[in-house]
């Protein structure tokens, strides 16, 4: 249980530190966000503002990571290094986007065919790599078969489940991405999902099926549930102290950077824990968000109009005169909820095959 302690406040104390030298490297170079003509008002201030701050907490969360095995003398798991590298790969893709934009001065970064081919090549290799690797038990890091708290019914086989890790993937990144566009928006809401995984992942580790205390009683089928937990803290720490520089007025945005990189991790977490279904849940506000594009975008395709004054959801209070930090509050109390009712379907899942 030290491993979850150190990784959370190594990433904590990495990115507090770090952030502040990582904005004046940023803003030496110029590096600064482009903000859209037609966003709200209030946000034309912000133009300048440095921008690709998740390579501090991806960076932060990889050192964090490694120190922590080396203090606990501990090895590295192979779904531990599968959920890292698909944050890093994801905010790699995410890098090269917030790059373009800064070289280019425009708003798009890729194209949207070498983005979407980015992503995919990313979650293609994770969703292939995740099957395979059996330990002595024959547990690989992710089950073909869907889960909500614990697997269930049958297996999908490998090529759909390919297609449905690359289907999380893409959502949570984008959903994310989409919640990314009030100063700690996103990094709030991801500490307290990351935060969700650090309990789960410990709650798992105590009634895992290769504990031999577990044997012929209800257990937890689930390849390295300490190490997730492991890896769950590592980014809520490092999303913790890049907080400090990102909460309202914003010395930093994550950009795409960041925001690929988190919903890589939420859905890589997910997989590996096997509660895929249940991410919905805990990561409520990010499907909330993303769902407000879905329908404005629909209604105004089929009938002309907006439902919205604006999408994504936070720009739409924004509009009705919502201050900003006002929205964002009120939208972390959501998300807050929805991780309480996450867990506590979690918990009661647990009580249900006990």
């Amino acid at each position: 249980m030290n491993q979850i302690l150190f990784a959370g406040v190594i990433g904590l104390f990495l990115t507090l530190i770090g952030t502040p030298l990582l904005i004046k490297f940023l803003a030496r170079k110029g590096y600064g966000q482009f903000i859209r003509d037609d966003g709200p008002r209030g946000h034309a201030g912000k133009k300048g503002t440095p921008t690709m701050g998740g390579i501090a907490f991806i960076l932060a969360t990889l050192i964090a990571y490694a120190i922590t095995k080396v203090i606990t003398s501990k090895e590295p798991t192979t779904s531990g290094l599968l959920v890292l590298f698909l944050t890093a790969g994801m905010g790699l893709v995410g890098f090269l986007d917030d790059y373009i934009k800064i070289v280019k001065q425009r708003s798009l970064g890729l194209r949207a065919k070498a983005k979407m081919a980015g992503q995919l090549i990313v979650g293609i290799a994770f969703a292939v790599l995740a099957l395979q690797f059996a330990d002595v038990r024959g547990q690989t890091p992710a089950s073909t078969r869907l889960s909500f708290t614990q697997d269930f019914g049958w297996s999908i086989g490998p090529v759909l489940f390919v297609v449905w890790a690359l289907f999380m993937i893409l959502a949570m990144s984008n959903g994310v991405n989409l919640t990314d566009g009030l100063d700690g928006l996103a990094t709030g809401a991801s500490v307290m999902v990351f935060g969700a995984y650090v309990f789960i992942g410990t709650w798992q580790h105590g009634q895992w099926c290769g504990n031999a205390l577990t044997a012929g009683a209800a257990c937890y089928e689930v390849r390295d549930p300490l190490d997730l937990a492991v890896v769950a803290s590592a980014l809520m720490g490092s999303c913790f102290g890049f907080l400090w520089w990102n909460t309202s007025p914003a010395k930093i945005f994550m950009g795409d950077t960041g925001s690929l990189a988190l919903g890589g991790a939420l859905a890589g977490l997910a997989i590996c824990s096997r509660t895929e279904l249940l991410l919905a849940l805990l990561g409520g506000l990010f499907v909330l968000i993303t769902m407000s594009v879905i329908i404005q975008v629909g209604s105004f395709r089929l009938t002309g109009k907006r439902v919205f004054r604006m999408a994504p959801l936070q720009h739409h209070f924004e509009l009705k005169g919502w201050s900003e930090v006002l929205v964002v509050v009120r939208f972390w109390i959501i998300q807050g909820l929805c991780v309480a009712v996450g867990l506590g379907i979690f918990y009661a899942g647990w009580l249900a095959i006990k």
